[in-house]
């Protein structure tokens, strides 16, 4: 509930609309005026004429591309009724929270209302088709529609995913990389819907998600391993004499250090990488439209960034199963034991 209600403050307060500013027309010069500015002139160097025209050319230089997928205390949203005029909505900045010396920033931001919408699109997804499939199996049918397209996707990566790969009496971690599949899905999604905000484009919450991994992986080990789960850090031949162990323990235990390591760094990068890599292809596209200025011009490049989005909205998807395709792969290689 307390989720639900920060995310519509957090919405309302972004929505509301940002104070014109409003520049009073000058007054009527007079000669005490006109002595003013020609002494502003001469100390300042340059005239008012090209003062305005550098203010003119500066507001024309309007970057169109990095606001997409970089994170701000701001959101576009529409600038009225007309959709394709966009401005920007401001988000609540709250005061630092000071730990020591330590300053703590708990203001939302786009990418953070992205993350709660992804998370709200989830829970929502899941919930309704499990009761849609629920009433559909109460009254002895098959489901159809919406949740029997959930329940397709839901069985296939459980059932020629998740469960092979994690191995035996792993139906416990199911629902975890379930969880992650949906919700990097749908925060990939949201970054080609317009006024939207690629939040699995920010390195924080590629990492985020690597480490929630990493600590299942490490966990998974644990609970099946119990007291061998030692092995997977200390490299100790079982099958050598001493004089071989002891330097191959000492070479190779950094080595297995290190790959439980590169395997979230491989996680988050990935991720990162091609989710930030096919937006800047698309908004490229579509900035030599308003870079050019012409309709001869246009046409090249939209045809271009329509046939990346197709391509990007298979990205999306393929990203999201791919996470969740390691994740199992790394549970399922800890559960094993060590070598």
């Amino acid at each position: 509930m307390r989720f639900g209600l920060s995310l519509a403050a957090a919405l309302l307060l972004s929505a509301s609309p940002l104070l014109a500013q409003e520049h009073e027309a000058p007054a009527r010069p007079d000669v005490d005026s006109m002595v003013s500015a020609k002494v502003a002139e001469e100390i300042q160097g340059h005239a008012p004429e090209e003062q305005h025209a550098g203010e003119s050319e500066a507001s024309h230089n309007v970057d169109i591309i990095t606001p997409h997928i970089t994170d701000s205390h701001h959101m576009e949203c529409p600038a009225s009724w007309k959709i394709w005029q966009a401005r920007e909505c401001h988000l609540p900045e709250w005061e630092p929270i000071h730990i020591g010396s330590f300053e703590l920033d708990l203001s939302p931001t786009k990418h953070v209302v992205m993350l709660w919408i992804a998370g709200i699109l989830t829970f929502a997804t899941l919930f309704f088709a499990g009761r849609g499939a629920r009433r559909y199996q109460e009254a002895g049918r098959a489901p159809k529609g919406f949740p029997n397209a959930i329940e397709a996707i839901s069985l296939y990566m459980r059932n020629e995913v998740i469960m092979p790969n994690v191995g035996h009496h792993g139906e416990r971690y199911v629902p975890f990389i379930l969880t992650l599949f949906y919700f990097i899905l749908f925060a990939n999604l949201l970054g080609l819907v317009p006024y939207g905000s690629t939040a699995t484009g920010n390195i924080s919450v590629t990492a985020t998600l690597a480490i929630l991994s990493f600590l299942m992986v490490e966990w998974a080990g644990i609970r099946t391993l119990g007291r061998g789960y030692i092995n997977t850090i200390v490299y100790w031949p079982h099958d050598m004499p001493l004089a071989m162990k002891l330097p191959m323990t000492l070479i190779m235990t950094p080595v297995e250090i290190m790959g439980k390591f590169t395997k979230p760094f491989a996680l988050a990068i990935r991720l990162l990488a091609n989710m930030t890599a096919g937006h800047v292809v698309v908004l490229a596209l579509v900035g030599l439209i308003f870079a050019f200025g012409s309709w001869w011009v246009a046409g090249g490049p939209f045809i271009m960034a329509i046939a990346i989005m197709m391509l990007e909205l298979f990205v999306a998807f393929l990203q999201a199963f791919i996470f969740a395709v390691l994740t199992s792969v790394f549970i399922g290689q800890i559960r094993e034991g060590a070598h």
